[in-house]
Parts: structure tokens; C-alpha cells; sequence
């Protein structure tokens, strides 16, 4: 099932104007973009299967490249509703057919949380309409079944159950939901000054972090510049694709035999940088 989910959201985006990549044996399984749009996504055939581990890449990972992380599935033990935004590890969730409205900007206002599901209300929008057509609060807590207090509360902004959401609906329509930003971009920017090469890169000005289960070990990240970092003898066959997707550079810090095909250097020879501008210079050079 897996692999049939992956197949058609590489065909649909594909078909969408997005350039794709799609990756094996790391925390994501395609890496999507449309202008400056960058998507990070995960295929499973059970939501529930992603660890916290990965998810945690995911979203480290996503944050230095301004990408939206998505985990996209058909069940998390029960099946995923239609037009509904689960979440794993705070990760947006949905099912293919709902992924799809979503690229055609058709935004959907429940989400499942542990409460079961639930939509926010706009407060000012739902004030303005009950200003413009006139409505008691009396005569809509008693449509909603909810006491005056509580739409006081709807009309500050706040969570509303699905089934009073539905009465909402019928009276005032969508406006009035704030809709799921399923595209919204991570914000885990995370330091790391534990190893020789994410604390060179800090010196150099860049923030960096080690990472694990992607195809490169660091990520470094100054201004609009990204480079995707590889320590050791044998770069790996997807990291070209993937760095171009990105307009990142890439560099291979190579402990005896230098790769082939990539700029590469001896660790020594990167600890030796003492300028952001130079070492950018050599990438760019290539």
C-alpha cells in the first residue's frame, strides 16, 4: 500500500508543476518543490508507525530548508477521515485525498486532537457576521445548544466541537473556521556545537546541526545559503539530486580517499577556513 500511496503522490505532483525526489531508507520519502514552496514528505501506510525519532528529523530537517513537513497516510489504526488534519509528533497528517485538496488550496477547518474532532473559530469574523445579520446571542446559543458564556467565548476565538461546529456552519458557513495551514513551515531550528564540523560552521557564522537518517550529516544554514555536508570517503548517490532541488551546495569531508564528482576536502583543510565567504567561494566554484 505503501508504495501505491507514493507512486500517486509522485504522479499527481508531478502533474501539479512540482519537481519531486524521491529518497529510500531516510526519515522522509519525497522531497517536493514548486517555486519556492518545499515540501517534506512522509509515506506510511500506518500514521502510527512513525517514530518520534524521525518525526524529529523531519522537522529539524525542514526547518533549515523552509519546508512543510507531511506525513501522508490512510489509516493511524482506524482510517483517516476525509477533509479531517490528524497530527504524529506534531506533524500535519491526512490522507491522500485530502493532500490533494489541499494543494489545490482547498484548506480544510477540522483537526483530531485528543478531544476528538474540533475546529477554531475566527472570533472577529464571527462577530461581524452576528453584527451583520442581526442575531441575538440568546437565539444562537440556542440554535448551538451552548449558553451565552460559551459564544461569548466562540467570539474571542476558541476550539468548538464538530457537531456544534456543523449548526455553526449551516448558520454562517466556512468564514467563520480558521482553516488547517497543513503548508505552514517548521520552526525547530536547533544548534549543534558537539562535533569539530557543526562547531567550525558556527564560527563561520552559520548555524548547523547533525543529522541521522538523511543522506548527509550536517545541514548548515547562513542567510539564503545552504550546505548539506557529508563526512567520510563515499558521497552518497542521492545527494546531488537532492542539494540541485534545493539550490543548496554540497561538500564531502573525506577522511582518506577523496570522492569524485563533488567538492570535497580533508577535515583539516575545512577547520583551516577562517571566512564564511571563502569557504562558500570554493562551493560555488566547483
Amino acid at each position: 500500500m505503501k508504495q501505491s500511496i507514493l507512486e500517486k503522490v509522485c504522479i499527481y505532483l508531478l502533474g501539479k508543476g512540482y519537481i519531486i525526489k524521491s529518497l529510500s531508507r531516510t526519515c522522509f520519502d519525497i522531497l517536493a518543490r514548486k517555486d519556492t514552496k518545499i515540501l517534506l514528505i512522509k509515506i506510511l501506510e500506518d500514521a502510527n508507525a512513525i517514530s518520534e525519532e524521525y518525526s524529529y528529523e523531519m522537522k529539524k530537517i525542514s526547518s533549515y530548508i523552509n519546508a512543510s513537513p507531511i506525513i501522508i497516510s490512510e489509516k493511524a489504526g482506524n482510517k483517516l477521515q476525509d477533509n479531517v488534519v490528524y497530527s504524529r509528533f506534531n506533524i500535519h497528517t491526512l490522507n491522500l485525498g485530502t493532500f490533494k485538496r489541499c494543494v489545490e488550496n482547498k484548506l480544510p477547518f477540522v483537526r483530531r486532537d485528543h478531544a476528538g474532532l474540533i475546529a477554531h473559530i475566527k472570533g472577529d469574523v464571527l462577530r461581524r457576521k452576528i453584527e451583520d445579520e442581526d442575531i441575538s446571542l440568546g437565539l444562537l446559543s440556542r440554535k448551538l445548544g451552548v449558553s451565552k458564556k460559551m459564544i461569548q467565548k466562540y467570539e474571542s476565538g476558541a476550539n468548538i466541537t464538530i457537531s456544534k461546529a456543523f449548526k455553526l456552519y449551516d448558520i454562517f458557513g466556512h468564514s467563520v473556521f480558521d482553516k488547517v495551514d497543513v503548508f505552514s513551515v517548521s520552526n525547530l531550528r536547533e544548534h549543534d556545537s558537539g562535533s569539530d564540523v557543526t562547531k567550525k560552521y558556527s564560527d563561520l557564522g552559520f548555524e548547523a546541526v547533525k543529522t541521522k537518517k538523511v543522506p548527509f550529516d550536517v545541514i548548515a544554514k547562513k542567510g539564503n545559503e545552504i550546505i548539506l555536508t557529508e563526512v567520510g570517503d563515499k558521497a552518497n548517490p542521492q545527494i546531488k539530486s537532492l542539494s540541485k532541488l534545493l539550490d543548496a551546495d554540497n561538500l564531502v569531508i573525506f577522511k582518506k580517499n577523496k570522492p569524485k564528482g563533488l567538492p570535497s576536502m580533508t577535515k583539516k583543510e575545512f577547520l583551516d577556513f577562517e571566512k564564511a565567504n571563502e569557504l562558500i567561494k570554493f562551493l560555488k566554484e566547483y
